[in-house]
């Protein structure tokens, strides 16, 4: 369809002085300008940036917003901006006209005929994002983001107020909101090259800062790790190692030794001789959970070339159910990661086959609640989840909160902390759906 083109407008920086000319949209279709609808939920629409200063500033104008896939016909007029009513009526009226014209003759078309309308622009972008499927939780996070984004951008030029907010943020600057960013960063457009460069700043910088904090919240963790395992009795030692193994690598030994001859130095023997035995401890369970994986993996390897061997691949592994684990997938992964990388496609094929049906198998043992959050984790976006959660209102229940959080916790112990917030997530979005 025919896309509205922006309007010229020609402004004055509040800060500077400086005249500037530049666009503002007033007319955006979702469904066919998806950079626009981009723009507006990360509030980059009608955004100018003043080409001598930097400094932005948000562009009051009335704004339509259609979706004709979700039937939406959303409008926003500024309330500064006195508008008399008649010139609102009109103003949707040539809006509801213009994309009436554009629409294919069988095109559902009453929605035009009730605009939705808002008192405030946020109001507005939490209609579009609730059409999508993005949960209130969501919404709210992606809300935090843009307030970070925001004051970072403000303090791009300000090193140590730029670190010390990166700081602050640090636990909330995830994937996620990189994501985000990067989003902001796509939605400007060839009018915002400004606020385009003074973003792609923010993200050279934030990477910068967020690789040294990572450095040293790994080192942080290291620490962490070896007093608990200096701390522990002989009796928890196995289990603690078993939860750690992860963390345990050589730097992990390097910085324990580091103490060894750090209470050397001190004359501390007796210390010394604690942590070297400690040590020596933690070196031999790592060498039996190794040996018991690597033994794991031969016994999985082996199953899956006796199966392989059958006529019929998927009814022998079907025969052999009761040796089928969670582990076997980790194998069948490598054996898949190996048939690809050696481009042996009909190898591939069985043993995605034998994936589904190890998959099948696990399936069959598992509560009704654990099945459910297995399909929940399965769909691509948290957004996904959410439309799952929505339409399956008689499996919403205490129970399956309940395991939510317990299975997260699980999660947190074997140092998966990304599955454990989404397992966190779904359970606060269960509790919401229950009260």
């Amino acid at each position: 369809m025919p896309s509205a083109p922006p309007q010229p407008v020609q402004l004055t920086c509040p800060a500077c002085g400086t005249r500037f000319r530049s666009f503002i949209f007033t007319l955006v279709d979702g469904g066919e300008q998806p950079e626009l609808k981009g723009a507006l939920l990360t509030g980059q629409l009608n955004v100018a940036a003043c080409p001598r200063c930097g400094v932005a500033s948000v562009l009051s104008a009335p704004l339509v917003y259609h979706d004709a896939g979700k039937q939406l016909f959303l409008v926003y007029v500024p309330q500064e901006l006195n508008s008399q009513p008649q010139e609102i009526d009109r103003f949707i009226g040539d809006a509801s006209a213009f994309f009436l014209r554009s629409l294919p003759p069988d095109t559902p078309r009453a929605y035009l005929l009730a605009p939705r309308r808002f008192l405030s622009l946020q109001s507005l972008i939490e209609a579009i994002y609730e059409a999508d499927g993005v949960s209130a939780e969501e919404l709210r996070r992606q809300s935090r983001y843009v307030e970070i984004i925001t004051e970072l951008v403000n303090l791009i030029e300000d090193d140590e107020q730029f670190a010390a907010a990166v700081q602050r943020y640090y636990e909330e600057l995830t994937p996620e909101f990189l994501t985000t960013l990067e989003a902001f960063i796509g939605a400007t457009n060839e009018t915002q090259a400004q606020m385009r460069a003074m973003l792609v700043k923010v993200r050279e910088k934030l990477l910068a800062q967020l690789e040294r904090l990572t450095e040293q919240a790994a080192i942080a963790e290291l620490k962490e790790a070896i007093e608990r395992l200096r701390a522990a009795s002989d009796e928890e030692l196995p289990d603690l190692v078993s939860e750690l193994r992860l963390l345990i690598d050589y730097s992990f030994f390097q910085m324990w030794t580091e103490q060894i001859e750090a209470a050397t130095a001190a004359g501390d023997t007796e210390t010394a001789q604690r942590l070297t035995e400690r040590r020596s401890r933690i070196l031999e369970l790592i060498e039996e959970i190794d040996r018991a994986s690597q033994e794991l993996f031969e016994r999985g390897t082996a199953l899956i070339n006796a199966v392989l061997a059958a006529p019929d691949p998927v009814a022998a592994l079907k025969a052999r159910a009761d040796e089928v684990t969670d582990d076997l997938l980790v194998v069948l992964s490598a054996n898949i990661a190996a048939a690809r990388y050696a481009g042996d496609q009909a190898l591939l094929e069985q043993l995605e086959r034998l994936t589904t049906t190890i998959k099948e198998i696990i399936n069959s043992r598992l509560t009704p609640e654990d099945r459910f959050i297995n399909e929940l984790l399965m769909q691509e976006t948290t957004a996904e989840a959410t439309r799952l959660l929505r339409k399956s209102m008689t499996k919403i229940t205490p129970e399956l909160a309940r395991r939510l959080n317990e299975r997260a916790e699980v999660e947190e112990k074997r140092a998966q902390q990304a599955n454990a917030e989404r397992l966190r997530q779904l359970a606060r979005e269960v509790n919401a759906l229950l009260f």
